[in-house]
């Protein structure tokens, strides 16, 4: 039996979408040539360990699925990295958390927004962008457009912002629960809810079979899916920990 967020089982859970029907597609694929019929917009936050996703990019690619990578500045900004991930055929976007960097300071916040996305066009041509949770600070960093506008730097779209009221059903495995159990900010307005059921990787890929959702929106973070055992019990370790945080932090904020 293959343990639940390792690349082996990421690498089922793409069968089963490919199995299903579905047209993997990238954000920016997804807001600009929709493919229309089944669709599955797959897209990976990198938070941290870079090398994960360089690891999942690489098995997408052997599968034929293109995906949206979403790398943070500075902790994941590893160039190498970000140009294998390039040459693969999956789309690179600015995982964003100006706001809270800057603690509530709007314009300082898009300042530093033009600075560090011009450091990622040196790389490569950013055409969306994500913003980071940030949980721990007050701040929601999508807060930034309601005074600005991210079209003027170039911007096709936002991964959250930009991706609402389009129909699609939003999963994410934060805190290892498909469910949004340990979701603090990430989660997709109008995106319906997912059953209490779906919380391990199997209970989605049973759910994909008999749900018969036309969209589907998937969210996850590299660094949740060990390539060993030792990361495995240390990731599992990590997330307990983080959800019993994130459970104080939601009763501290309601």
């Amino acid at each position: 039996m293959v343990r639940d967020f390792t690349m082996a089982k990421y690498g089922e859970l793409c069968r089963v979408l490919l199995g299903a029907g579905y047209t993997p597609v990238t954000v920016y694929q997804y807001l600009t040539d929709p493919p229309g019929g089944r669709t599955v917009v797959l897209r990976h936050d990198v938070d941290r360990k870079p090398e994960n996703a360089l690891r999942m990019a690489e098995l997408e690619h052997a599968l034929g699925v293109t995906s949206t990578y979403y790398f943070r500045h500075p902790h994941t900004f590893i160039p190498e990295v970000i140009e294998q991930v390039l040459s693969l055929g999956h789309e690179v976007g600015y995982h964003y958390e100006v706001l809270a960097k800057a603690k509530g300071n709007y314009e300082e916040a898009i300042a530093l927004f033009a600075r560090e996305l011009e450091e990622f066009r040196s790389l490569c041509d950013v055409r969306t962008i994500c913003m980071h949770g940030s949980p721990l600070s007050r701040y929601d960093n999508r807060d930034l457009w309601k005074r600005y506008d991210f079209r003027e730097f170039g911007i096709a779209g936002e991964a959250y912002l930009s991706m609402a009221g389009k129909g699609l059903r939003y999963l994410t495995d934060t805190g290892r629960n498909w469910g949004g159990k340990y979701s603090v900010r990430d989660a997709m307005p109008g995106a319906g809810a997912v059953p209490p059921s779906v919380a391990t990787t199997d209970d989605l890929a049973r759910w994909i079979g008999s749900a018969g959702e036309e969209g589907l929106y998937l969210t996850m973070h590299p660094e949740r899916w060990a390539v060993s055992e030792g990361e495995w019990v240390i990731g599992s370790l990590t997330d307990l920990a983080v959800n019993m945080g994130k459970t104080v932090l939601q009763v501290m904020r309601a």
